[in-house]
């Protein structure tokens, strides 16, 4: 039987009057249901809108939660915590406030998990899809201090400052981005429809052709062809086959390494991995996390498996009774400047207050990067497309020099 949307109003104990919707198969389970939670029923209808669960979902996009999304629910659900509410009711105005149906879907699931005596932490765990551990881990951080909205709006920052960062790499290249595929789309358009039309001209003059002009011709017949076909099954080939080269545990780790050695975005990248690493467990130690579990959660989300192994080797050495900075010491994708400062947070029991320092340099510093990187590219990709049209418009001209004496010659032959 296909469930039903219900429109409720309800009051709670002390009168308020509060609206949602419930999905339910018929309004005496809503109503059920209202007063189980403590609500007296005032109006219970029918959206109107019947569930079937048989919507189209593209996997990997309709389904897709952002950050950004959890990091506003968070600061939400903090805010309605702290001023008193319970979590049952919070969760359940959050639930028709979220405009993210995924999101929404998933915070009904917690409420209802909740409601049955879970912990929410707990309710968290059974979406690893939609929270990563690290969310879990510090909302069961907050619940056993006693501290959930103080934790949930550090989370919630934390996730702001992730897209944030993602965010400022992600503006630098979307302008290279744009040149690119636009330099591609142009030298494609004017090789396969305006090089033809100069090919046949070239070609009623039977005379021989300079090395660019040949060049570019052959390059549009490939396009103009089958074989253009065949290029591009073998670069999806290649791409495949490189991504799942880089699935493997050995790939992952060449590839991680490789894309450290890149003049310009070697270290940009390193720098990002930095900044998660960093203020990922800077997050986790203040919430009350141990330091072995959020190593451990840490480098899952480092994003770089150097990084990766180096978290993990800190993680050994702490178990065994070694100092975080002494382990982290040991590897070189670990820079000096920060086993300095986790010592000296080590030292002074500062060591969140220390990592986030650290991790707000490297913050300032891939902005500093990234926008030095901007202001070289455009430049650079301009001149690289008009050399690119240039370089086919004079291969084209360039035996035009040359008609005026053949067409003399054919004049005194004839």
């Amino acid at each position: 039987m296909a469930a039903t949307n219900f429109d409720y109003k309800v009051r709670d104990r002390e009168g308020n009057l509060i609206s949602g919707v419930l999905e339910a198969d018929s309004m005496s389970i809503v109503a059920a249901k209202l007063r189980d939670m403590g609500y007296a029923p005032v109006e219970i209808k029918p959206t109107g809108r019947v569930n079937l669960r048989m919507e189209i979902r593209i996997p990997g996009l309709s389904d897709r939660v952002k950050l950004k999304d959890i990091a506003l629910m968070s600061r939400q659900l903090a805010t309605m915590v702290a001023s008193g509410l319970s979590l049952v009711r919070s969760l359940s105005v959050l639930a028709d406030q979220i405009e993210s149906k995924p999101l929404r879907e998933a915070m009904l699931a917690v409420k209802q998990d909740v409601e049955e005596g879970s912990a929410l932490s707990t309710a968290l765990e059974k979406l690893p899809k939609i929270f990563p551990p690290l969310y879990i881990s510090m909302v069961r951080a907050g619940e056993v201090g006693g501290q959930l909205d103080t934790v949930l709006l550090k989370v919630s920052t934390t996730l702001e400052k992730q897209v944030a960062l993602r965010h400022k790499v992600r503006s630098a290249m979307a302008y290279p981005s744009i040149v690119v595929c636009l330099v591609i789309v142009i030298v494609t358009a004017l090789m396969i429809f305006v090089v033809p039309i100069f090919k046949k001209l070239f070609g009623q003059l039977h005379a021989p052709l300079p090395v660019p002009t040949q060049i570019v011709i052959k390059i549009s017949n490939t396009l103009a062809s089958v074989w253009l076909v065949v290029v591009i099954a073998v670069i999806a080939t290649i791409v495949v086959l490189i991504r799942r080269w880089i699935a493997t545990p050995g790939g992952r780790h060449k590839w991680d390494q490789l894309k450290l050695k890149p003049p310009v975005f070697g270290p940009l990248t390193h720098k990002i991995a930095l900044a998660r690493f960093t203020e990922t467990l800077s997050s986790l130690l203040a919430a009350g996390v141990p330091i072995i579990e959020a190593l451990d959660i840490v480098a899952d989300n480092s994003g770089n498996q150097l990084v990766s192994d180096a978290v993990r080797g800190a993680q050994n050495g702490v178990r065994e009774g070694h100092s975080l900075s002494a382990t982290l010491a040991q590897y070189d994708v670990i820079p000096l400047m920060v086993t300095q400062m986790i010592e000296t947070g080590e030292e002074s029991g500062a060591l969140d207050s220390m990592l986030e320092k650290v991790a707000m340099f490297y913050d300032n510093e891939v902005t500093a990067t990234v926008e030095s990187l901007t202001s070289v590219l455009e430049p650079l990709l301009i001149v690289t497309m008009g050399a690119c049209i240039g370089a086919i418009v004079i291969s084209m001209y360039l035996p035009m020099f040359n008609i005026y004496t053949i067409i003399q010659k054919q004049g005194s032959n004839a």
